[in-house]
């Protein structure tokens, strides 16, 4: 297929999203449907299309045009005096699926390369099991659990359950080679892993981290030996267990402890233990700053793993992009956000308590990145130590915080997240070699 025709087919595409929003539109004025079924029908309609992209494109990079201009044309809906853009926004709660569903879409397409089955199976269960669990619980659910901006049903849980079960079994038996024993382990840890992010979600962020936490789990442990899988599955059930019992005590909500679990699950994916350490210890300091300097943001604990979800695909992402390897300057931002939420946990100290408990954490966090540069690879460690571009970091995240702590009372994690992928982030744009890309 001709490039003139892909850029047609994309713009073709986007054009077919309008008209099925239209047409959605127009039968709910007819019919009476419900904002909730308006919105629904289109993320099916979308995802349905979603999975025909790879053999609908030859080549991929009408895909991620085709996923920038959606994003375009999503945020021009979003406009107060959008009619289109009702179908996906007249829902009364806050979301942002819209955007995430195509990021999703791009990234999952990226980042499975090759074995397309880590494409399909996220997105399919996306589309149908998410949506069939949102109707079946607005419809039919009658026992309910909390989440921060609402409520969520068990009988919604159990249809997602169900649906994403058999949507792995053929999957994994229509596009891989696994044992049926493995294929059985495999469907149950998706759906129960699914089941979990899907009811700890909020905002719409289920489709983000719902396909990408499903992409990456099977991307690690698909080829696993079934007694690793197995006691994978009891390790995750015994998280749930211990965070549930550890949560009251350090002021986390049900909701919220269900997150960290899933945070924690991923982090452990993306990356060996040694380089999950630092962001796992996030979680903690940001536990500390919340109690001891809490700010104004609705849900702070959200909020954190939002960040930390974000940081740790972004890297990953951004490491498989362009093929220099990302790990070590992920670390660096996640000690540069650890460091910064400590030192806004310490400011109702005296300024001598200040300095010494930030210099002590900057002491340890350099000798834990000392012995994860000597556990890592080689290809891990590519541009050295970079132990000046860590003090730099480190100096700045410790910095903004301890001398503008009143900065930091709004937004505090998007702030520290920004302010910590500063230098990693332009050290390692500056260090790795371009020429590859032109050729």
């Amino acid at each position: 297929m001709s490039p003139v025709l892909q850029i047609a087919l994309t713009l073709g595409s986007v054009a077919a999203l309008l008209g099925l929003m239209a047409v959605v539109r127009r039968l709910a004025a007819q019919w009476q449907i419900s904002a909730e079924v308006q919105r629904k029908l289109v993320h099916v309609g979308t995802g349905l299309y979603a999975l025909s992209l790879p053999w609908l494109f030859p080549d991929r990079w009408p895909v991620y045009a085709l996923v920038g201009v959606t994003l375009i044309v999503m945020m021009v809906l979003r406009l107060p005096n959008s009619k289109l853009g009702g179908a996906l926004h007249g829902v009364e709660r806050q979301s942002y699926g819209d955007l995430l569903l195509a990021i999703s879409v791009g990234l999952c397409l990226f980042l499975a390369g090759d074995d397309l089955y880590l494409y399909v199976l996220p997105i399919a269960v996306l589309t149908f099991a998410d949506a069939a669990a949102a109707l079946a619980g607005s419809t039919y659910g009658k026992r309910f659990f909390r989440v921060e901006d609402g409520n969520k049903s068990i009988e919604g849980s159990v249809v997602f359950f169900v649906i994403t079960l058999v949507i792995s079994m053929l999957c994994l038996m229509l596009m891989t080679s696994f044992a049926p024993l493995n294929i059985i382990m495999l469907s149950l840890m998706v759906a129960g892993f699914g089941t979990l992010v899907e009811a700890a979600s909020w905002r719409g962020f289920d489709n983000f981290f719902l396909p990408l936490g499903l992409l990456i789990f099977l991307a690690v442990h698909a080829a696993s030996p079934l007694q690793e899988l197995a006691m994978l599955a009891v390790t995750f059930a015994l998280s749930i267990v211990a965070f549930k019992a550890i949560s009251p005590k350090i002021g986390l909500t049900n909701h919220a402890s269900r997150v960290y679990v899933i945070t924690v699950f991923l982090l452990l994916a993306v990356t060996a233990v040694q380089n999950a350490l630092v962001p796992i210890l996030v979680l903690a300091a940001h536990a500390w700053s919340r109690t001891a300097a809490p700010c104004n943001s609705r849900f702070p604990d959200l909020d954190i793993v939002a960040a930390l979800a974000l940081v740790s695909i972004g890297w990953l992402t951004l490491g498989n992009a362009t093929g220099w390897n990302a790990v070590s300057f992920y670390g660096m931002t996640s000690m540069g956000m650890m460091v910064g939420l400590c030192a806004i946990a310490v400011t109702p100290r005296s300024i001598l308590a200040r300095v010494a408990i930030l210099a002590a954490i900057v002491l340890a966090l350099c000798v834990v990145r000392y012995l994860v540069i000597g556990l890592n690879p080689d290809p891990a460690n590519w541009n050295g130590p970079m132990w000046s571009v860590t003090v730099a970091s480190l100096a700045s995240a410790t910095a903004v915080p301890s001398l503008v702590p009143q900065a930091f009372a709004q937004a505090r994690v998007l702030k520290l997240t920004l302010l910590s992928l500063a230098i990693p982030l332009a050290t390692y744009l500056y260090s790795i070699d371009y020429s590859g890309f032109f050729t």
